[in-house]
């Protein structure tokens, strides 16, 4: 019988575990390729119940629906160049959250981010520019970039002397923060137990999601 929209995991709990669940298929080489059938996707035209919203990076490498192994009508995929929050993005999730009742928000970032390292070399000395709209996304980035330098000033830093790693984290930290701070109805809904959002770095390598920050009650 196909699985309807209705049975998905209606808890943050539940929905993080069925994550982490297909996370470690991925990593072990054994997906399932789960709700990909001619059957589901016919299912799934008369609606959606998603079990997660996704705000990550758009790179290449960050298919969410691959690395999390779940198939068609599980995940509401919002991302951008370095998964920065913007007025489009906590639009999305609270259309997630409040429309289509999401238990579980997950923010994924990755190792090696091209948005990060960009953020990061816009702060060295004779930096060049970057075209406008790139340089509206990493100027989000650029003060994780100043705090892992501990940077007090404006003035130039060395690009050397920064670990991306770090700041890719702290980056991450600051855009659940902005998330949560920014949307009435997401912060609701965490403090009536009804969503949660999760923090992940993704490992390009190994394929593995890392639990970086938790808010709410998983």
């Amino acid at each position: 019988m196909t699985e309807q929209p209705t049975d998905r995991p209606s808890t943050p709990s539940a929905a993080w575990n069925e994550l982490r669940r297909g996370n470690e298929r991925f990593v072990a080489g054994e997906p399932q390729h789960p709700r990909q059938d001619a059957d589901h996707r016919t299912a799934l035209a008369r609606g959606q119940r998603p079990l997660v919203a996704i705000f990550g990076c758009s790179d290449s490498r960050l298919a969410a629906e691959i690395i999390f192994d779940v198939g068609l009508g599980d995940a509401f995929v919002v991302r951008n160049a370095g998964q920065v929050a913007s007025d489009s993005v906590l639009g999305s999730l609270e259309y997630a959250v409040g429309v289509l009742g999401v238990p579980l928000i997950l923010v994924l970032g990755h190792d090696e981010c091209g948005a990060v390292r960009a953020a990061i070399d816009s702060q060295g000395d004779d930096a060049t520019p970057l075209p406008p709209h790139i340089a509206g996304l990493v100027e989000r980035i650029v003060p994780a970039v100043r705090r892992v330098a501990g940077a007090d000033s404006d003035g130039p830093i060395n690009p050397a002397d920064v670990d991306a790693s770090d700041v890719g984290r702290e980056h991450l930290r600051d855009t659940v923060a902005e998330l949560v701070q920014g949307s009435e109805m997401i912060s609701d809904a965490i403090a009536a137990g009804t969503l949660a959002i999760v923090g992940a770095n993704y490992r390009l390598a190994e394929g593995r999601a890392e639990t970086d920050i938790v808010v709410g009650r998983i």
